[in-house]
């Protein structure tokens, strides 16, 4: 299972990244401003978050094996159709397809991870699965301007056939994960979900971490490029290194929250990685700022795992329904912290600002974290 979600997420993940690299050939192919070539990279969030509210509960009324097999079909065929537009639009539509598929696909191995591996390899098996987005967060970039080399729609026809590659090994090795619930009207566990307080409450609380979370992540470029003058490839080296330590962090940190339990690698993640992130206030020195990154991706290889293995604790009726919510929150999160990190960045002195805010939103997280009684008592 380890494999199998690992692989899932990479494939998944690489495509997520993709559109990024290929910006400015996209730009020059359909005569576009920059502003408006970025809405690229926003039409698969879009079609995944808002799809992802009804991939969750159609989930929960089917076998898991079946929706993660017809969602990657999907995944596969609208990747490539986007290799075959022919213009703005046309890209655009098939971008928000691919997301919209990719919702059926990527919760499924969330939800279905706690339910198919023994409960001490729960945390463990989420890791490998939060290491394939890591390293495709780390070669996606890479592998598509590499591939983009050869023209602009070689990385989609690229992806599209190693999904196909990953769709046979997924039918031969993926186990049928039979619904908790059957019957009812569709969207009866968002009911259940709001039934339960401390599951509303455990994803409020994980809204407000990914709000901060990528106030600091996603204006990592621009802060380097702004304060240190760093170009594009200095840029593009710092990432490599910083999202290496988020694929060390997620395939390693299961032995530590092994040892410390998931209440206390909950608590004591989120208190480390918000002290790491108000130390970037202070540094004045790019390769420092670029370790210190590092080791709070470290810690957030660590953290991602115990937070969805918090949220799946508390249901047995909805885990697809709360995974597809989780990643609508994350993708939520990543658009507010887009919206305020820029103002942050352009107003206070280097990474003061955003480093404030991120630990702030961490600090009400943790918050709303206690008062759905989160640190009360390890999950089982």
């Amino acid at each position: 299972m380890r494999l199998l979600s690992f692989s899932t997420l990479f494939v998944i993940g690489t495509d997520t990244f993709l559109t990024a690299p290929l910006l400015p050939l996209l730009q020059r192919e359909f005569g576009v401003s920059v502003s408006r070539s970025g809405w690229l990279v926003s039409a698969y969030a879009l079609g995944y978050a808002l799809f992802a509210l009804i991939a969750g509960p159609i989930s929960d009324r089917l076998d898991r094996r079946k929706v993660l097999l017809a969602g990657l079909v999907g995944f596969g065929v609208f990747t490539a159709a986007c290799g075959c537009t022919w213009g703005f639009w046309s890209l655009f539509a098939t971008r928000s397809l691919a997301g919209v598929a990719a919702a059926f696909v990527a919760p499924q191995i969330w939800a279905s991870i706690p339910v198919t591996v023994p409960p001490k390899a729960i945390v463990k098996t989420m890791g490998y699965a939060t290491a394939g987005l890591a390293i495709a967060q780390v070669v996606g970039i890479p592998i598509a301007s590499f591939l983009s080399s050869m023209g602009w729609r070689i990385p989609f026809f690229v992806i599209a056939a190693s999904s196909a590659v990953l769709w046979t090994i997924l039918y031969k090795g993926f186990p049928n994960v039979a619904p908790a619930a059957s019957g009812g009207r569709l969207f009866a566990p968002y009911a259940h979900v709001a039934r339960s307080r401390p599951l509303l409450m455990s994803l409020i609380a994980y809204l407000l971490f990914q709000t901060g979370n990528f106030t600091a992540l996603s204006f990592i470029g621009s802060w380097l490029a702004k304060d240190f003058g760093a170009d594009q490839n200095a840029i593009g080296t710092a990432m490599i290194i910083i999202g290496l330590g988020n694929a060390v962090g997620s395939l390693t940190g299961s032995r530590l929250v092994a040892r410390l339990g998931e209440r206390r690698s909950l608590l004591f993640g989120i208190i480390a990685l918000g002290a790491i992130y108000l130390g970037t206030a202070f540094v004045s020195n790019m390769w420092v700022a670029v370790i210190v990154l590092a080791v709070a991706m470290l810690v957030g290889g660590f953290l991602f795992p115990v937070l969805m293995s918090e949220l799946q604790s508390h249901t047995d009726l909805a885990r697809g329904t709360v995974s597809s919510l989780a990643s609508a929150a994350m993708y939520a999160g990543a658009t507010i912290g887009g919206a305020i990190g820029g103002y942050l960045l352009s107003r206070f002195t280097g990474y003061s600002g955003v480093a404030v805010f991120t630990v702030v939103a961490y600090a009400v997280s943790l918050g709303v974290y206690a008062l759905g009684g989160a640190f009360k008592r390890d999950s089982e």
